[in-house]
């Protein structure tokens, strides 16, 4: 019988290959000219597939590699795996209750291990030495599709309950299997063909747990010297413990809240968990008795306009009398912002702001003089002048918010002891299971569509666009100096993505399918198929969450 053949254009040259042949096949083949691992494939331009995938008719075929953002994730999704897996054999399945990737921490996850196994350097080493083994024996990663009745069976059997109860909630009809030799498991995602792709990683006792340290996408052969940031690290451990206590650790949990509990109770004491904690900096600050600059900073859509009304709030509690500062006011006129190397504006950067105004006139209020404060106009490009002087008296105090309030550099002028510095940010601590993340970086990503649709008209695809330029100036401008607050606010909800799922599925199913963002597009919507939705009726007006959905009490 004459085997079929396929053309299948690659880079823009033709190869012929028979029907039937494994992707993974024409990847090694030509992996030499390729700088980093492939490790999946784009078939017929937005198709992405596994490189397990064979021919089956003339197509065009482009590679992703370790380099490429979801080959990335792809990579990290994997090790997880080849970890998982490691753990279980090391210890022994019968020692492991649950092994539990948490969040992330420098350039890796912070993991820990239930059941009868002492964490300790020489433990470590094993697990290593097994996923080295695995990495150098090339093993196969494979895959089937099972009906979900009986992938629910089977999590129940491997005591993957976490797993059993988000199944209970899903209703598509097959749900594909993981496996690593006999080991099983399910993942959110796209896997590497074998363990071989996977050979850069190391281990690190940290805390309670470790972390499983891992390389970054702009250098993915290299694995970086782990370094943590501690005061992140104790906000996100302890968002966990409050997850854990409120019984709502990962998505199946939270929708056995919405079915078969008062959700409205659920709602209120999320919401007065906040509310304390935002009390309790307040506090703090009116204790230090000398402080004048509250410095508020954290990346897109980490609630900073309605954490900073809500802490006015509770500073007037204190007997303080708050007034709110934007930095963006002190933008240097729009002829002399720097920009970009696209030779767009950049306002992200520091030299957009001028630092010697914004010094001087906070200098100048801490000396108890009268002081214009500049407003910009962002249509003219220019700063006007408020009509009446501002002037601080015993009680006053500036609540200033802007991406590079943690930089030193923006505030050089102004004594440490009259400042108190705050990093805020969207910690999703809700994970899908055990094995499983929701990134942080997803959540305020859905929080940015939602509010840009509502208050700019910016459909999904225009949001999802722009968010690798955020990111990049979140990297560059916010993160580097988030150990430097003398607090950290997480401003993330257990609730919040069961009710943005009403809000957000339409904008995203308006994302045109020949589009570069219909990949992400899809993507989201399939993360949301794992929440029971929930309707906003019960959120106070004064919730974080209503700088995106509406309704709120504040002007933000």
């Amino acid at each position: 019988m004459e085997i079929r053949k396929c053309s299948v254009c690659i880079n823009g040259e033709t190869r012929e290959y028979d029907a039937g042949t494994p992707y993974q096949d024409i990847a090694e083949e030509l992996q030499p000219q390729y700088e980093h691992q492939i490790v999946l494939a784009f078939v017929d331009g937005n198709h992405l597939r596994e490189l397990r995938r064979r021919v089956e008719k003339d197509c065009q075929l482009a590679f992703v590699t370790t380099g490429d953002p979801i080959g990335h994730e792809a990579y990290k999704r994997s090790m997880c795996f080849l970890l998982v897996k490691a753990v279980h054999d090391v210890a022994g399945h019968d020692r492991i209750e649950r092994v539990r990737i948490h969040f992330s921490v420098d350039k890796g996850y912070y993991c820990t291990v239930e059941g009868g196994v002492e964490l300790t350097e020489g433990f470590l080493e094993k697990v290593s030495a097994r996923m080295r083994k695995l990495s150098a024996d090339k093993i196969a990663i494979g895959k089937r599709s099972v009906h979900t009745y009986d992938a629910v069976e089977m999590f129940h059997r491997h005591g993957m309950y976490d797993k059993e109860r988000l199944f209970e909630y899903r209703r598509v009809s097959k749900v594909n299997i993981y496996s690593i030799n006999e080991f099983e498991d399910y993942y959110y995602g796209y896997m590497v063909p074998d363990a071989g792709c996977l050979k850069y990683f190391s281990l690190h006792l940290y805390d309670e747990g470790f972390v499983i340290q891992m390389p970054v996408r702009e250098e993915p052969e290299k694995v970086p010297e782990f370094q943590p940031s501690p005061k992140l690290f104790q906000v996100l451990k302890e968002s966990v413990l409050w997850g854990d206590c409120q019984d709502i650790e990962t998505v199946g949990a939270l929708n056995d809240m919405i079915t078969k509990n008062d959700m409205r109770e659920v709602v209120l004491v999320q919401e007065a968990h906040q509310e304390r904690q935002i009390g309790e900096i307040a506090k703090k600050i009116a204790e230090k008795g000398n402080v004048k600059f509250v410095l508020i900073a954290g990346p897109s859509s980490s609630g900073k306009t309605t954490f900073s009304h809500r802490l006015s709030i509770q500073l007037r509690v204190n007997g303080l009398r708050p007034h709110p500062i934007a930095v963006d006011n002190y933008f240097v006129d729009r002829e002399h912002t720097p920009k970009d190397k696209d030779g767009n504006y950049n306002f992200e950067c520091l030299e957009a702001i001028d630092i010697a105004s914004f010094n001087e006139d906070m200098k100048a209020l801490l000396e108890g003089k009268e002081v214009y404060l500049p407003v910009f106009d962002f249509k003219t490009g220019k700063r006007k002048y408020e009509n009446r002087p501002k002037k601080l008296g015993p009680q006053d105090i500036l609540v200033i918010e802007g991406i590079h309030c943690l930089n030193p550099k923006l505030t050089e002028l102004m004594e440490d002891e009259n400042k108190f510095k705050i990093y805020i940010s969207a910690l999703t601590q809700l994970n899908i299971d055990e094995h499983n993340r929701v990134p942080g970086t997803d959540g305020r990503l859905i929080r940015r569509i939602v509010r840009d649709a509502r208050t700019r008209g910016a459909s999904a695809t225009k949001t999802i666009a722009m968010w690798s330029s955020v990111r990049r100036g979140e990297e560059e401008n916010i993160f580097p100096f988030q150990e430097q607050a003398d607090v950290m606010f997480n401003s993330s909800l257990l609730y919040e993505l069961a009710v943005l799922k009403q809000y957000v599925e339409p904008l995203l199913f308006g994302v045109d399918k020949d589009s570069e963002e219909y990949l992400e597009a899809k993507r989201l919507l399939k993360f949301f198929d794992y929440f029971v939705g929930i309707g906003s009726e019960y959120i106070p007006t004064n919730s974080l969450l209503r700088e995106f959905i509406g309704g709120g009490c504040f002007h933000v």
